[in-house]
């Protein structure tokens, strides 16, 4: 058991440090490998999925917050809509297959890919305007970027629509008990035309408020498994931190370049569910 446990807090570590860079928390690697790897039930695999999607965001909201990278006024504005989105998909179990939804946030998923392969060489959002509910609500802001060396001003377009994904983010969340950390950084990058580091610091920002409501619940039904989880929490926790220096050092098209193919496979893999495959 112990060499297992081994192999888990190795396997933490990597899911924490690209959890930590690309704003995804570490669940997308976790879940697969606990499964997949060790035979682990998928109660329990989900349950040390959500744990690890605490610590990512612990382990790099820090980090994150102390650079001013995390835009926290963005977050919390749309945590309103994922809130709202979650309960609404609890709510709507049992009205929609979620096979349907599977196909639709799949399609969406392999879309953005898609567009964001256009504009992969691009470091910097161009020209983008205020929105003046951004203005209103004081979202724009600006960060330090140590691989470009330089101060980032940057705006906030779009408002409405990244609160719409947002929302539709959280309903598939409730319904499908799933991670939404793609469509985070989606809404901020894609839609909201915000920087891709600001994007990524915001959404592990934002992911840890959502887990730890989630994980109560998995905790009181027992799917948290100490044995499995404790190692996942201290692999991802050091994983996380290793992945904000990391993140900082690199320009935005090399983040991009590592976000693609990950979305890329979550998109297929949502797809294929939706099929029943």
């Amino acid at each position: 058991m112990a060499f297992i446990a081994l192999k888990i807090f190795i396997i933490a570590i990597f899911a924490g440090t690209l959890g930590a860079m690309l704003g995804l928390g570490g669940g997308i690697i976790v879940t697969p490998a606990l499964t997949l790897l060790f035979g682990v039930d998928i109660n329990t695999a989900i349950g040390a999925s959500i744990i690890s999607v605490i610590a990512t965001s612990s382990g790099s909201a820090i980090a994150y917050l102390r650079d001013k990278i995390t835009n926290v006024r963005v977050g919390m504005f749309l945590e309103i809509a994922t809130t709202t989105g979650a309960i609404t998909g609890a709510y709507i179990g049992g009205l929609i297959s979620p096979h349907f939804l599977y196909m639709i946030f799949g399609l969406l998923l392999l879309y953005t890919a898609l567009t964001m392969i256009k504009k992969v060489n691009v470091e910097l959002p161009q020209d983008v305007p205020k929105d003046p509910l951004a203005t209103k609500l004081n979202l724009h802001g600006k960060y330090y970027d140590k691989a470009l060396k330089k101060e980032v001003e940057y705006n906030v377009d779009n408002v409405k629509a990244g609160f719409g994904v947002m929302y539709g983010a959280g309903v598939i969340s409730g319904l499908l008990g799933i991670g939404s950390g793609s469509f985070k950084v989606m809404a901020m990058d894609m839609f909201m035309k915000m920087p891709l580091k600001v994007s990524s610091a915001t959404s592990n920002f934002m992911m840890g408020v959502t887990a730890a409501a989630s994980a109560t619940v998995y905790f009181l039904r027992g799917d948290i498994d100490p044995k499995i989880s404790a190692p996942v929490a201290l692999g991802v926790l050091i994983g996380a931190r290793l992945g904000t220096k990391v993140m900082q050092r690199l320009k935005s098209k090399t983040i991009r370049k590592l976000f693609i193919p990950i979305l890329a496979f979550v998109a297929i893999k949502m797809i294929l569910q939706g099929l029943g495959w």
